[in-house]
């Protein structure tokens, strides 16, 4: 009986190459900005449909599924590749395949296992876990976002809504903020906020508070007591149906009730970002006549996210 013949073996050139010319450019702007944590490589040649994000001595490796699904040997020799090339050891390489999908994806735990570190982003300090959640604790590519927040943050009174875990309130408590309310409505990346305060030595809890609450139905009780905000940050899921919230949330359908309600908390003079990720996101003209809206998005895209938009970004004002 005749053997089957062997797989032909992965040819890894093409993403080897290109991943050591990205890291080349990007490593030294990296020192020279003070990151620990930035994109490689996204997706940049069709048949290696990844993204790769250095995490200090760690890489984070998404694959995005496409119509043609690699094989696990496929994958495994690409990673194998990566991490020769980027001198990174195997088992500091965690994959993460996207998949489309609606809901609380970012807060499902995939591993009980996987150890926490610290990476710094210009002087802050942040904790990531890439094994344990599809998201790794830091959104890289609000990194420019993050820092006009913290540029207008001094002695204002600062919220933070759909707060993830805290990296916006980071930087404007760093930045010397009045104060601060961080919402979100997870137990787990309130904690998590909380480490990443403390790492930043932010320790006082009544001037930054923390709230776990769903978004809307804290917005609603708030205008009802008038509270008012100097500087607001929302940067909404694109789609929500957890448990804990009284109904699904779509952000292009939702968008002109989330905003108006965030807007009634707006302080006269104030500034509200608003971003979301929504692929073909569109501004509805009833959101629009809210306020006066700015497209900033080319100023928040960090330049290792330049390949492909990552969100899309407003500043607001109301007249």
């Amino acid at each position: 009986m005749t053997a089957a013949p062997a797989a032909p073996a992965t040819d890894c050139a093409p993403l080897v190459n290109r991943v050591l010319k990205n890291a080349r450019h990007l490593a030294r702007w990296a020192r020279r900005e003070d990151l620990e944590a930035y994109r490689l490589y996204d997706r940049d040649i069709p048949e290696f449909p990844y993204a790769v994000d250095r995490y200090g001595a760690w890489l984070c490796v998404q694959l995005f599924e496409g119509k043609r699904p690699l094989a696990e040997q496929e994958v495994d020799a690409h990673l194998d590749a990566l991490a020769a090339v980027l001198e990174v050891e195997r088992a500091r390489v965690a994959l993460k395949v996207r998949r489309r999908q609606r809901g609380t994806a970012q807060y499902e735990k995939l591993t009980a296992d996987g150890p926490s570190f610290t990476v710094r982003e210009r002087g802050h300090l942040f904790e990531v876990n890439l094994l344990r959640y599809l998201d790794t604790g830091l959104f890289l590519d609000h990194r420019e976002t993050r820092a006009l927040v913290a540029s207008e943050a001094r002695e204002r009174r600062v919220l933070n809504l759909f707060a993830y875990t805290g990296s916006f309130t980071v930087y404007a408590a760093k930045a010397g903020a009045a104060a601060s309310v961080t919402v979100d409505m997870s137990h787990t990346y309130q904690a998590w906020t909380a480490r990443n305060l403390a790492l930043n030595g932010l320790t006082d809890d009544a001037r930054h508070r923390l709230v776990t609450a769903d978004v809307n139905t804290w917005l609603e009780e708030q205008a009802w007591r008038r509270e008012r905000f100097d500087l607001i940050v929302l940067d909404p899921p694109s789609f929500s149906n957890s448990k804990r919230m009284q109904d699904s949330f779509d952000v292009q359908r939702d968008q002109t009730t989330l905003l108006a309600a965030t807007l009634r908390l707006l302080a006269p003079g104030g500034t509200l970002y608003f971003s979301n990720n929504r692929q073909g996101f569109r501004l509805a003209p009833e959101s629009e006549a809210l306020g006066h809206f700015e497209e900033i998005t080319a100023r928040t895209v960090p330049e290792d996210f330049r390949r492909r938009t990552p969100h899309r970004c407003w500043r607001v004002r109301r007249d």
